[in-house]
């Protein structure tokens, strides 16, 4: 049962890039790092239920529930978050109001579409990778610690400017894909 529903679930996610080879060195870089942020997304959610089914379980057979979990889990959480916003524009699945992009054609519908990519590289270059390392630098030099791990706060931090990056990527892959008459998300 549990072969039937999840590898074809997976099939699908990791082999998506695999069925049309890219045509172009940017495109097989950008299935790569689609694919190596699927396997790393893939690995967190797992480790996140693990942690998440230990918590409870340890919650009724031990007198000290683990603490430690508790924390990791929230982490993982936010890694899973953001990676997966980054994942999730690189298959162009964010929300979106296409109401102008659907009645566009041609010409119009390329120039929104670089539009629309430029605001999103403006948006995550400035709040996400500028924001997110002077954040992650600070907590670093401030030597702040998390609660039950004793882990430095940066690591936790870090994957803002990590999945920032990742979204101007995808943004850069768009552009060029668009200006070259390739249209479509994933390609």
């Amino acid at each position: 049962m549990v072969n039937l529903l999840l590898f074809p679930i997976l099939r699908e996610v990791f082999m998506s890039d695999v069925a049309v080879p890219p045509r172009s060195p940017l495109a097989r870089l950008a299935a790569v790092v689609r694919l190596a942020n699927g396997y790393v997304l893939t690995v967190l959610a797992f480790a996140l239920v693990i942690c998440v089914v230990w918590q409870v379980v340890s919650r009724y057979i031990s007198p000290r529930p683990s603490t430690v979990t508790d924390e990791l889990a929230r982490f993982m959480f936010m890694w899973i978050g953001l990676l997966g916003a980054a994942q999730a524009s690189a298959y162009k699945q964010h929300l979106a109001i296409d109401l102008l992009a659907m009645k566009l054609q041609g010409g119009a519908k390329r120039a929104l579409n670089v539009v629309i990519e430029c605001c999103i590289i403006a948006f995550a270059t400035l709040v996400m990778i500028k924001g997110g390392w002077e954040l992650t630098v600070k907590t670093f030099a401030n030597n702040q610690v998390t609660p039950a791990l004793q882990w430095p706060m940066g690591y936790v931090y870090m994957v803002v400017p990590v999945a920032g990056a990742l979204m101007v990527f995808f943004a850069v892959v768009e552009i060029v894909n668009t200006l070259s008459g390739r249209e479509g998300g994933a390609a």
